[in-house]
């Protein structure tokens, strides 16, 4: 297969971004709070993670979690945030907007398309959320955007290889799928093969313990009791291998 699979991996922290590029990812996506999807990272997490790699950043534009359907307030924030990613020298952004109807909105996604530029848009998984899978592929290339992130309109893409190859095939290079959701060393040689894309997405997230001695076990801050004293970062021999398998099938 070469070396032609680009991976891009999804990262939250400085750490997980310069273990990403030392395992030889080409591209990092760049958010914050991951446990909900991912939203939009801080303007100092983002100078921060730019400062120290050299691979391409793209920005996760998503003002909270939840739904794709934002109301005047949260569309307003989205486009000053691309415009703070553009300005922090990030390389592309990462959004995706839906109609309640579950389509895609052409409208206000051609609109943060064209104010991003001359970064690179990726439609991320609200692809995967809309109505009509087809259909949306070519509304998002109607509206402009480079690549769609895309599981097939599954929990995990390794369940939507027959969807994702129908995209690739109907996009016929006007925008690029990359696939995401579930990928993993045994399973990633195939999902390539048999979609024939070119680009993948994934976390590879580890989790580890935190350095904290002391522990209040009585108080939890989060939805999940305990996860103040572990942490999830990205391994860059997971990072590594999964490209190895991703090029070799081994």
């Amino acid at each position: 297969m070469g070396d032609t699979v680009l991976l891009e991996v999804c990262v939250d922290s400085v750490e997980s971004a310069t273990a990403a590029e030392r395992g030889g990812a080409q591209r990092v996506e760049l958010c914050s709070n991951l446990a909900e999807g991912g939203v939009t990272s801080s303007a100092g997490l983002i100078s921060h993670v730019r400062r120290k790699v050299s691979i391409d950043i793209h920005v996760m534009i998503r003002p909270r979690a939840g739904d794709f359907c934002y109301s005047a307030e949260e569309f307003e924030t989205m486009e000053q945030d691309v415009l703070t990613a553009k300005q922090l020298g990030a390389n592309g952004v990462v959004l995706g907007v839906l109609t309640p109807n579950g389509e895609i909105d052409v409208e206000r996604t051609r609109h943060l398309v064209h104010l991003a530029r001359p970064l690179e848009t990726t439609f991320h998984r609200a692809f995967d959320m809309s109505r009509n899978i087809e259909k949306s592929l070519a509304d998002v290339i109607e509206a402009g955007a480079d690549r769609v992130l895309t599981s097939g309109g599954e929990q995990k893409v390794e369940d939507g290889i027959p969807t994702v190859a129908r995209l690739v095939q109907a996009a016929n290079q006007r925008i690029a799928v990359m696939v995401g959701a579930g990928i993993t060393e045994s399973n990633v040689h195939r999902i390539v093969t048999e979609t024939g894309v070119r680009e993948i997405h994934a976390s590879l997230r580890a989790h580890v313990p935190s350095p904290m001695r002391y522990r209040n076990q009585k108080v939890s801050m989060g939805s999940v009791k305990g996860s103040e004293y572990e942490r999830a970062i990205v391994l860059e021999d997971a990072v590594r291998r999964l490209l190895d398998s991703a090029r070799d099938g081994q």
